[in-house]
């Protein structure tokens, strides 16, 4: 394996030579000393804050270190010689003088091990972004750090006060990349069916990042293996730096191996459900060409199975005469039950609190039922009800059985019994939604049930009963990436209901909603995404006062139009109390930016409102802006969201804040 400029054994000066070199690839390259460390303190860190302090607060994470022995205080000094913000940023993120500077090393030894790991470091971080000539220069009380005597010196100069140490850092001239080649290692031709080199970002003149390099290798391995090559690797990349004319050549050697088609599968581990349960979800007939995707496509499947834990897909190191691969299954269980609470908090929708019980595999086959306690206080006076008490509750369950008919059809049941505040109405209900949801593909699938409501509602009219019978139709789409926190793709949901009974409503009233949003990554690291979302739903064949409050459309609230208090942005009658609406519109632009791993901030934009007419009228549209913050935590981000209405009216709020787990759509 071939390699590009040098760096000289331990030191202080990295030259680059005149001609390209051999050596190791600059990807792989490691420092032959690694940088000292402290001992961490072990005690946690309190309080979920804590990382957000830290942020801001860096000496918060060095007071909590324990003293170091025998400290050897140094003053640092960073020379490089460019203007250029991503070649300093680059030498000194790279740089553990810099960024332990604020922890002493232990002794002089200390102090040395530190300056000698720095060349290395930095050589490499130079390298990443395309500077394969740098000279690097490293001083420790104005001695090389291998200097025969540099303990000796370290000790003098420590008691005139903190070691000075210089690093000096000359990035050379900027690398592009020359000669590429993507050949076969068996026969040393080039391979005709190989990405395209723009695809890989080795286009003529582009910058010679090694992280390009790197990226490149496991994208040729992918190539090939979703071509059907499962044995497909690079064996070996010859990497070569051009100091005479700037360019970096990269021959890659590439053996895509046999392709195959998928054998048989075996399934291990799966004795805690019913016979045949893995075997009838695989899906993948004998002979269908080998694909990567299509595994993972299984895997994601499977675990949507809550009774799945992990799903480990095992591919044989050999094929089979026939030329089929075969392939392996561990399943695990996850425990049988589980508990949990969860919370929300809105300054205008109210607050509601939520504890749940639930059983997995419940009687073998993958079966789940979920119970769910809420208490809710709406938080203000109901303007439609005002002498009502502000709390609310719901008590549910939620059964599923995975495969009531075939492998792809779902039985899902859902009964509650609930008490509802809001501005425009106060209900009383037992409902029950009973239907069977079948699996068109990974991505799609519909949903037809029976949805049953008796209720007690208290409005501007008084008091009311009402019976609801209607058939929904519910089409879902989900391409995303994740449920919480999705990065690409869409998600659509489509929903028809004809009603055989809708309050007072004669004939057959139909209601229709649809919701899409989408998202996209603009960078390969996820850290900055564009989300967006439009919903719009009408009900037809009822007048407005026909169809029962708690099936009206509302709109405003931290689920819709942030900024506005919850369904203030929907018709009112004469007297200015919100009655709700036959139609509505909402749309969302969200730019999700994350400053860390783990904070990010979000700007967004909606707008929306719900209308009397049976389709939206655009003219009484209601706008709100907003900037809110994330915590990303294992399970999700923490959501935290002020939202400013921009066109309010009288009754509407100066702000509202939102409080919750997940991002708002």
């Amino acid at each position: 394996m071939l390699l590009v400029a040098s760096v000289a054994p331990q030191a202080l000066l990295v030259a680059a030579p005149a001609l390209a070199q051999s050596a190791s690839p600059p990807a792989s390259q490691t420092p032959a000393t690694q940088p000292d460390t402290q001992p961490a303190n072990e005690a946690p860190q309190s309080g979920v804050l804590g990382p957000i302090l830290d942020l801001f607060n860096p000496s918060r994470v060095a007071a909590r270190e324990p003293p170091t022995i025998d400290a050897t205080p140094y003053k640092l000094t960073i020379d490089v010689k460019s203007t250029e913000r991503a070649i300093r940023n680059a030498v000194t993120d790279a740089s553990n003088l810099e960024r332990l500077k604020d922890r002493p090393p232990a002794g002089a030894a200390g102090l040395i091990r530190r300056a000698l790991s720095d060349g290395p470091a930095i050589n490499a971080a130079l390298y990443s972004i395309g500077y394969y000539g740098s000279k690097i220069r490293i001083t420790v009380a104005g001695n090389a750090p291998d200097a025969p005597n540099i303990f000796d010196i370290v000790e003098a100069s420590r008691k005139r006060g903190p070691v000075p140490v210089t690093v000096t850092v000359d990035p050379g001239p900027l690398f592009h990349f020359g000669r590429i080649a993507i050949l076969d290692a068996k026969t040393g031709r080039p391979l005709v069916d190989a990405p395209s080199l723009a695809s890989l970002g080795f286009a003529p003149g582009e910058p010679a990042l090694a992280t390009t390099v790197v990226r490149a290798e496991a994208t040729l391995t992918n190539h090939w293996r979703d071509a059907g090559h499962p044995f497909a690797r690079v064996t070996d990349k010859d990497v070569v730096a051009d100091h005479a004319v700037r360019q970096l050549d990269v021959t890659f050697h590439v053996e895509p191996g046999p392709r195959a088609t998928f054998g048989r599968f075996t399934v291990k581990g799966a004795d805690f459900l019913t016979p045949g349960f893995i075997e009838d979800r695989i899906e993948i007939a004998h002979g269908t060409p080998y694909s990567p995707d299509v595994l993972n496509r299984l895997r994601r499947r499977l675990l949507e199975y809550e009774a799945i834990a992990s799903v480990r897909i095992i591919e044989a190191d050999h094929l089979e005469p026939d030329g089929s691969l075969p392939i392996t299954i561990e399943v695990s269980p996850r425990k049988p039950h589980y508990v949990g609470f969860s919370a929300t908090y809105s300054s205008t929708d109210g607050s509601a609190i939520n504890g749940y019980w639930g059983a997995r595999n419940l009687f073998g086959g993958g079966e789940t039922l979920r119970l769910d306690a809420q208490v809710s206080w709406f938080g203000q006076e109901s303007e439609a009800v005002p002498d009502a008490d502000p709390f609310g509750y719901k008590v549910a369950a939620t059964f599923v059985k995975p495969g009531i008919i075939t492998a792809r059809d779902d039985l899902v049941m859902e009964a509650a019994v609930l008490r509802e505040v809001t501005n425009a109405y106060v209900r009383e209900a037992g409902t029950f939604l009973g239907g069977i949801r079948h699996r068109f593909s990974d991505e799609m699938s519909l949903q037809v049930s029976v949805d049953l409501e008796q209720s007690r509602v208290w409005d501007t009219t008084g008091v009311n009963d009402y019976f609801i019978a209607g058939i929904p139709f519910e089409l879902n789409y989900d391409s995303t990436d994740n449920k919480l926190d999705p990065s690409k793709g869409i998600r659509f949901t489509g929903i028809a209901e004809p009603f055989a009974r809708l309050g007072d409503a004669d004939g057959v009233p139909t209601l229709l909603n649809a919701r899409f949003s989408t998202y996209y990554a603009l960078d390969e690291a996820k850290r900055y995404i564009l989300a967006g979302r439009v919903a719009a739903g009408s009900i037809f064949g009822a007048d407005l006062t026909d169809v029962p409050p708690q099936r009206r459309f509302y709109v405003g609230g931290g689920g819709s139009l942030r900024g506005y208090d919850y369904q203030s942005a929907s018709p009112r009658n004469a007297d200015g109390i919100i009655i709700g609406g036959r139609s509505y519109f909402e749309a969302s632009v969200e730019a999700r930016i994350k400053v860390t791993d783990t904070i990010g901030v979000v700007p967004f934009f909606d707008m929306g409102s719900a209308f009397a007419s049976e389709a939206p009228d655009f003219d009484e549209m209601k706008y709100s802006a907003g900037i809110g913050l994330r915590y990303y935590t294992s399970i999700g981000p923490l959501r935290l969201d002020v939202a400013f209405p921009l066109n309010p009216g009288p009754d509407d709020g100066d702000y509202g804040i939102y409080v919750s787990l997940g991002q708002a759509f």
